[in-house]
């Protein structure tokens, strides 16, 4: 039956489908400002207003809607007339990758002046993954947070985001908000893929004929139609970095929801049903989950078939990578110490969560090239390895990124890409693959879990004499960023103080559970909870106060950044000030300050903190290119000057510090700046926005290319620049969290008081930007630090695959975050600046571990501290019972 209904003021007449929802109703038709976060009504990305009313869009029946009228976030305003809403979240910045921010400005705008002082409940439906909340409690309080700077003063400002107005106003387009019509054709194929029941299973036969004849279907594909070179999802520079353990399709199922086939079809429900009429008959293999027990002789192997090819340590052992070694006598020195202290930490599987999943849509331009659009944070590495597996030269392939809704590692992986590009060669047409929020939870990969031991010991002065640690990380089914993870994670976290003698012994495992890779702080997180604990409990076992004892041991500008080996690595030194001094002493300054929530009457209360290290730049090699010319002006948007440079803008803020430091260089204002940006047919290279690089590498390359412009231009010379980075020599940056806490023995619930960060960001390019960095990094590590875990059932099923049943913090879970600035100057950073996406998440969940121990008097020692387990720790030890 036919309904009218109008959209944003014009009428529209649509016959829906049986069970239909208007958020597919509206994006078919073409308004992609509504956009796609969860399908389940958890998120509210897709919010938009019928007559008047905040609804989720993805849960509401497209039968119910005749005669209504349904405003979008692209009706409220546009960029010339904007909603009040829309402006205020200009004016705050109350965004980041902004995937979230049409369904909260559509959802704000229904609210009156009492709703609006209980934001908590009303914005409870709707998730933001990268702000923390305060700037969008700002644009709803109007409060003014961005700058509008003279000519060739961008740099230090808070200059809003270039593409602010279009992110409000719902015109910035995403992944699959692209017209149909840039495929060269008028209609997409869709692409549905068939996941295996069985954790570890052999495919004896497959019959794919019934699906093949199903209506709508163009195509079944296999393992016998896949490539036969062995690649890694996991994407870095350096591609021996990671094991080539996967295929695109493969005959050998080892992990649940592998692929088995995908089904091309003309629609995704033509797909689904396809996949049903797929025939399979498995061989069940012998599995193993736990990964204490993968690594012991006779366990089932998961990749017997490896060889050191794939760049596996010990395949036959299950092992993706390992590290034994130690500097000094760590036993003698803690035979001799005052005082020691050991402990087993553990840590949960985290989903990066951001809104808009993974997804990309591919097609063959006129010319035949293979061109994919794709919500990745490496295009230019996504490219070069899509055109290996495929065997095609790197020039016959492009690969692009629109703005990305949220990355946090997650994108930096190549997970729909290669199975698109398979499905356009094979059919010659335009194919588009999404994942969904369950596909996110259940085969996209997710962050390490990891078991991690430490002892330290110290003298009676409290200087460390010894640190022992021996960490084990699951990586699941496949070595994705099993080697860089493990690597890393024992690194910085070891190395921020000086010690004589240090052990490390560090083991990442092939299981059959689901893969793990890159999630923010590349494993620092894992072990720095472990770490920094175990540091509280020795301030505890001295008597000195903790602020005292990373005084005592930290690291200081000048000294080697060593764990185990004697020679240090000659890429990466702590210059300049002392950067983690002045972070300790603000944090303490702060605390000694009154400040923050009441405690409830009852409740105990804490305070705890910690410190964190990080390399600015990821080693073994990370590069960027950028062109930057001077234009004649050009009347349509006013720019003077056009910006190429590879880096994806997925709310980490590089397009911004760009921008400023093109106009602080060239002597004009932001919007002068054009800029084209990750795109493998506009920028000469990029590696990559990961390991917080967009700042330090490719706005060194923009910086260098500015500056050579600015010095031709003043010459007579050329009206074009080129610049380069390649990411060495490296610096450190530090992070201190501190933390008060009230913990409720009854229950176990844990409320944050206050929360303070101090980052050591050298040159603040960008406060308020940087603040927001900060605030969100905060609020994801309080997520995975109280609330936020992965179940898996002990056979390789992941429970949990909604948002409902997992707690990503809202709007009321979040206190706001008191950010400081360390004065420093980084003289390796544009600018002097740093880099400072992931250090800000990896110092806060052993702050609240110390907090809540300090309030209870009882340690937690495993992620995430839930409410039934510090009640757990609040109780008394049963009895034993008579017998």
């Amino acid at each position: 039956m036919s309904i009218r209904i109008t959209v944003d003021g014009e009428p529209f007449e649509v016959t829906p489908r049986p069970g239909q929802v208007l958020r597919t109703v509206l994006r078919k038709a073409g308004n992609t400002a509504v956009k796609k976060g969860c399908d389940a009504g958890d998120c509210g990305a897709c919010s938009v207003l019928v007559d008047g009313e905040a609804v989720h869009s993805c849960i509401y029946p497209a039968h119910r809607l005749d005669g209504t009228a349904v405003t979008t976030v692209a009706g409220l305003g546009s960029p010339e007339a904007p909603h009040p809403i829309q402006s205020a979240f200009v004016e705050a910045a109350a965004f980041q990758c902004g995937y979230c921010t049409a369904g909260m400005i559509v959802t704000a705008s229904a609210l009156d002046e009492t709703e609006l002082e209980e934001l908590p409940r009303m914005l409870k439906g709707n998730l933001c993954r990268c702000t923390g909340y305060r700037s969008i409690h700002d644009a709803l309080h109007s409060v003014r947070n961005i700058e509008t700077p003279e000519a060739g003063a961008a740099a230090t400002r808070s200059v809003r985001a270039p593409a602010a107005w279009r992110v409000v106003t719902g015109r910035e387009e995403y992944t699959l908000d692209g017209p149909v019509t840039e495929t060269g054709g008028t209609s997409l194929l869709h692409l549905a893929v068939l996941g295996s029941p069985h954790a570890h299973a052999r495919i004896i036969a497959i019959d794919t004929r019934a699906a093949e004849a199903m209506p709508g279907v163009h195509g079944v594909l296999t393992h016998r139609d896949s490539p036969a070179t062995a690649f890694s999802t996991g994407r870095h520079q350096d591609r021996l970095e990671d094991p080539d353990d996967t295929h695109v399709l493969d005959d050998v199922m080892r992990f649940r929801g592998q692929r088995v086939a995908a089904v091309v079809a003309d629609t995704i429900a033509e797909a689904q049903r396809a996949l049903e009429a797929i025939v399979v008959e498995y061989e069940v293999l012998p599995a193993v989950f736990d990964p204490e027990s993968a690594r012991l002789p006779g366990a089932p192997l998961v990749h017997p078939e490896l060889g050191a090819v794939a760049r596996a340590a010990a395949p036959e052992r299950n092992t993706v990578a390992e590290e034994h070694g130690e500097r000094g006598d760590v036993s003698a020195a803690l035979a001799s110490s005052a005082a020691t202290v050991s402990g087993t930490w553990s840590t949960a599987r985290v989903t990066h969560a951001a809104l808009e999943t993974h997804a990309a849509r591919g097609w063959l331009d006129a010319e035949g090239r293979l061109v994919i659009r794709t919500s990745s944070q490496v295009p230019y590495l996504v490219r070069d390895e899509i055109a290996r597996v495929f065997e095609l030269p790197v020039e016959r392939v492009r690969v692009f990124a629109a703005r990305v809704g949220g990355g946090f590692g997650g994108k930096q992986e190549l997970l729909t890409e290669d199975l698109v590009a398979l499905a356009v060669l094979r059919t010659g047409r335009a194919v588009q693959y999404e994942f969904t929020r369950g596909d996110e939870f259940t085969i996209a990969p997710l962050r390490h879990p990891m078991t991690v031991s430490v002892t330290l010991g110290a003298n009676a002065d409290g200087v460390l004499t010894a640190i022992a640690v021996d960490q084990l990380m699951d990586t699941g089914a496949y070595g994705n960023h099993g080697i860089g993870v493990m690597y890393h994670s024992v690194h910085e976290s070891i190395a921020v103080y000086r010690c004589a003698n240090v052990r490390v012994d560090a083991q990442s495992v092939y299981t059959n559970n689901p893969p793990a890779g890159a999630f923010r702080g590349y494993g620092l997180g894992q072990v720095i909870f472990a770490v920094e604990s175990a540091m509280d409990e020795l301030a505890r076992e001295l008597g000195i106060d903790p602020f005292e004892l990373r005084r005592r041991n930290v690291v200081v500008p000048g000294d080697p950044l060593l764990t185990i080996h004697e020679d240090e690595d000659e890429t990466l030194a702590y210059r300049g000030a002392h950067g983690a001094g002045q972070c300790l002493d603000l944090v303490e300054r702060a605390l000694a300050v009154p400040g923050g929530l009441s405690a409830p009457a009852g409740w105990s209360i804490g305070t705890g903190m910690a410190l964190s290290m990080i390399a600015t730049v990821p080693p073994r090699g990370h590069f960027a290119d950028a062109t930057i010319r001077a234009l004649d002006g050009d009347p349509s948007d006013g720019a003077l000057f056009e910006l190429e440079v590879g880096t994806a803008e997925f709310g980490n803020g590089s397009t911004t510090v760009h921008v400023q430091l093109a106009a602080q260089v060239l002597g004009t204002t932001p919007e002068r700046i054009r800029i084209r940006q990750s795109d493998t047919d506009v920028a000469g290279y990029d590696t990559g926005a990961y390991g917080s690089t967009g700042t330090v590498v490719a706005g060194m390359a923009v910086f260098r290319a500015a500056t050579t412009l600015a010095a031709q231009l003043a010459s007579g010379g050329s009206r074009e620049a080129q610049g380069h980075s390649d990411g060495t020599p490296r610096s450190v940056a530090f992070n201190v969290h501190g933390v008060r806490v009230a913990v409720r023995a009854e229950t176990g619930e844990v409320l944050v008081l206050r929360s303070i960060q101090a980052a050591d960001a050298g040159t603040v390019l960008n406060p308020e930007q940087l603040r927001g960095q900060v605030e969100g990094g905060t609020a994801q590590a309080i997520g995975s630090a109280l609330y936020e875990e992965v179940g898996v059932d002990g056979s390789g099923e992941i429970t949990t695959v909604a948002f409902r049943n997992y707690r990503v913090p809202k709007f009321g879970d979040v206190p706001v975050t008191e950010v400081l600035f360390a004065d420093t100057h980084d003289p390796l950073g544009p600018l002097g600046a740093k880099s400072m996406s992931e250090a800000p998440y990896n110092p806060v969940a052993p702050a609240l571990a110390n907090a809540i121990r300090d309030a209870i008097g009882a340690r937690p020692y495993a992620l995430p501290m839930t409410r039934d387990r510090v009640w757990r720790l609040t109780e008394p030890p049963l009895a034993p019972r008579p017998r």
